[in-house]
This record gives structure tokens, sequence and C-alpha cells, in this order.
């Protein structure tokens, strides 16, 4: 059996470590969005994969779900007395991660291959593949000009009001190797779109032609866990996305943004009811992944759900 599960970063993760600890090794394969990646200080970072990586690797900050754990912080304080910005704060090992990654592109590897030796190198059975090897970045139109990703979402938090979202470079650019492999498997039991942002994090792979085709054309039955609980978001930007956009905060919302890609939806127990006119099949349960326990159950349930559905008819890729 296989499962492809499509993330962001910190809410993605969660349901991505509850999926990589109930399946068997090499069962799951994480699709993860780099519209946040960007270039700090000459260093190539990726946000989203690197807290799949972390989370996986039981290597996460419990307080913060982004970064690493008992990190340290010389290089920041260097930074700050040397009068350099300091807004998007790096501790000293996933400095070194950086300077790693960094240094294998610049020797010609890819990002899949550097992920895939940073999974080995740390001990993560599951296979993290970034949606693609080309350049894409997320930018916000807002109120105060075009912003990118990490300068609205840190540098400025997510302050201006967004106005429009676009994904520059995803019009030419190209899944990563192994991404459509693994949505057209025979192996291919399930796909689950996780509790990201549909937005800002969900949206940059489904930018990319090719690979929301793939995810169109796949057998297996798609769900997505809907990333709102009574009507509001978790954490992060959701919530103020949605209301400056005009989208309301519902279960409805969430299938029409995903309309034509899922088979169902899972949604919090707070909004069973609104949720029970959708034409999809909608599990209810509760969603808050406050806990291992809480991932791991929610990863069960889950799971169950997109088994407990017909598989399609897959279509020949063009």
């Amino acid at each position: 059996m296989s499962v492809v599960a499509i993330s962001g970063g910190v809410g993605g993760a969660k349901l991505a470590l509850g999926l990589d600890r109930i399946l068997r090794p090499g069962e799951l394969t994480i699709v993860v969005n780099t519209g946040d990646d960007f270039e700090h200080f000459g260093l190539k970072v990726c946000p989203d994969l690197d807290t799949v990586l972390y989370t996986l690797a039981d290597m996460a900050d419990p307080v913060q779900g982004w970064g690493r754990r008992d990190e340290s912080w010389r290089v920041m304080q260097t930074f700050a007395a040397l009068g350099e910005e300091t807004w998007f704060k790096l501790g000293d090992a996933d400095t070194a991660l950086h300077i790693a990654r960094t240094h294998r592109l610049n020797q010609g590897s890819s990002l899949t291959e550097v992920m895939e030796h940073f999974r080995t190198q740390f001990g993560v059975a599951s296979r993290i593949l970034p949606m693609t090897d080309d350049r894409v970045e997320t930018r916000i139109d807002t109120d105060e000009g075009d912003l990118a990703f990490q300068a609205y979402f840190v540098k400025r938090r997510c302050e201006p009001r967004a106005l429009s979202i676009r994904f520059v470079g995803a019009d030419t650019a190209l899944p990563a190797p192994g991404v459509v492999a693994a949505l057209s498997s025979p192996e291919l039991q399930a796909v689950i779109l996780c509790p990201s942002n549909p937005y800002l994090s969900i949206d940059p792979l489904l930018a990319i032609a090719k690979l929301r085709q793939s995810l169109k054309n796949r057998a297996a039955p798609l769900v997505a866990l809907s990333p709102l609980i009574g009507g509001r978001a978790v954490k992060g930007p959701t919530a103020k996305i949605m209301q400056e956009l005009g989208i309301p905060m519902t279960p409805a919302s969430i299938y029409e943004h995903y309309q034509g890609l899922i088979d169902a939806l899972v949604v919090d127990d707070a909004d069973a009811a609104a949720a029970n006119q959708l034409p999809v099949p909608v599990f209810s349960t509760a969603t808050l992944m406050s806990s291992l326990d809480d991932r791991l159950r929610l990863a069960r349930f889950v799971l169950d759900c997109a088994l407990s559905l017909p598989r399609r008819e897959p279509q020949a890729i063009c």
C-alpha cells in the first residue's frame, strides 16, 4: 500500500507525522509546498520542507512548531551585533542545514536529491518530495504593494491587507521527480490533503498544471481535511486571508475551493451541521491536534475515511 499526503508547513506536518507513524516504513510520500522558499543571506531556505523534515525526525521545536528543538542562537546574535537584519530567525543548527542545502544545490544536486539525502541522514522513513525543483514564488498583492511571501508572513506579520495571491513561475514549473509516479502508482490507496492553508500552502502545488492534472487523474480516493474548527482557523493567517478575500469561513468554502479534486471532506465535529448538505461525503471528528495521540488518532480516522471510498477510474496523463 502507498499513501500520498499533500502538505504545507506546521498544520500539515502534524497530520503527516500521524500518517508516518501509523503506516509502515516507505508507504507514505509527502509532497510539500515550496512556494514559501526564498534566499536569505545567500542561503536557500525551505520553511515548509524543513518543518515536515524536522517534525518527522522528532527534531521540531514543540512550542513554535517550526525550527529545531533545543536550538542555540549565536549566529543571529552575531548578525544583530553586526547590524544585519534579524527579522527571519534562524537557529544555529537550522542554519547549518541551509548551508548544507545551498552547497549541495551549488554542486549540481536538485532540491529533490537534497531532501532525499537529508531525510535519509535524519532517519525519516517516509519520502519527502518538494512539489517542484523549479522556482515557484508565492507573492501577495496587498494594500501596501506586492510582497514576497516571507516579507508578508514573517517580516510584516500578515498585517497588510491581502488583495490577491500569485504563484510566480508556476505556469512553467514541472512536478518534482517522483511526484507524478507516486500519484499514478497502482499501489496508491489514498491521497490526503492536509489541513494546511488552502490559499497559501496548497494552492502553490495546485498551480502547477501537471501536478494538478495528476491529482485529477489519480485512481485512489482523495480526502481533504478542513483547516477550520467551529468556523475559525486554528492558527496562522487562514482566517485573515479568507476574510480579506471575501471567502466565508465555512466547510462549504473549503469544499468549493477543492471542488473537482476531492472525493470527501473531513471536518471538525463543531462544523458537522454546517457541512451536511455538501455534495461529497463528509466525515466529522475532533480535528484539533494538540498531542501526538491526537495526530495518530486523526491520521487513522482520515485514512480510514479514504479507504472506505470507492476507487476511481484512472485517466491517462497527457
